[in-house]
């Protein structure tokens, strides 16, 4: 028999929030390969299946072994939270069985992403366009991350931030707003941390009010910015798609 590649977002981080695919998958694995947080989500799901971790930082190390268990003929899943492709381990994945030049079967199965939970929470943020961007300088060097910024913000995008604020990097969400401030107005802003998940917090404010709240931005949080069109509205951050300017209601 041929090993088969589970490549599996598991959303934000309650079982009840992902997809009847990605649970079929995971119980249909021999192995479960993922870091410490986004297993201890899932464990209602595993009971005979052997669970490989590591914590944050081990992404080449868990992709490798995922890899050597599916050529030895297992069923595998590895896990992302959100969804693969967004900021997770699908690219890592794809490359390095290119490289290996590997050949068996892949499925990726896509979750609810953070930006998608948030974006739920907060109302109707993302109703018009929007651009995701990370924060995080490990992979991506500041000054294309300020490049990105100052396109989306000049552009009229509604922008969500992924990875704002960490204890070592504790200046780049403050740099992120000043460059923000020079081309929005004082517009909505949605702080939600451990969206969807125990101990959720959400901080509707505004773009020249965000720093007030700079302290409780972690790596748990994403930063939703509207853009000159988006309002308040009942606690709930909405962002129009257009139809107020082509209907009457």
């Amino acid at each position: 028999m041929r090993g088969k590649l589970f490549i599996v977002g598991i959303g934000p981080g309650l079982v009840d929030d992902m997809t009847e695919r990605a649970i079929n998958a995971i119980k249909r694995s021999e192995y479960v390969v993922g870091v410490d947080t986004y297993i201890s989500q899932i464990m209602p799901l595993l009971k005979d299946q052997i669970v490989v971790t590591s914590t944050m930082g081990g992404e080449v190390q868990r992709a490798k072994k995922a890899i050597t268990l599916v050529e030895e003929s297992h069923t595998v899943s590895i896990v992302s939270g959100g969804d693969s492709n967004v900021y997770g381990m699908g690219s890592l994945v794809f490359e390095l069985i290119a490289a290996s030049k590997c050949d068996f079967e892949i499925e990726v199965i896509p979750g609810v992403t953070a930006v998608n939970a948030v974006g739920a929470v907060l109302g109707a943020p993302l109703s018009s366009d929007y651009a995701v961007i990370s924060l995080s300088d490990l992979l991506t060097p500041w000054s294309e991350i300020e490049k990105r910024l100052k396109n989306a913000a000049s552009s009229g995008f509604v922008i969500a931030l992924y990875n704002p604020r960490s204890r070592n990097r504790a200046s780049q969400f403050s740099r992120c707003v000043d460059i923000l401030r020079k081309y929005q107005g004082d517009v909505p802003v949605g702080i939600v941390k451990n969206g969807f998940r125990q101990g959720q917090e959400v901080i509707i404010t505004t773009l020249n009010s965000v720093m007030d709240y700079e302290d409780t931005i972690d790596m748990k949080t994403t930063v939703i910015i509207g853009n000159e069109e988006s309002y308040i509205w009942n606690g709930r951050i909405l962002t129009p798609r257009g139809y107020h300017k082509k209907y009457e209601y």
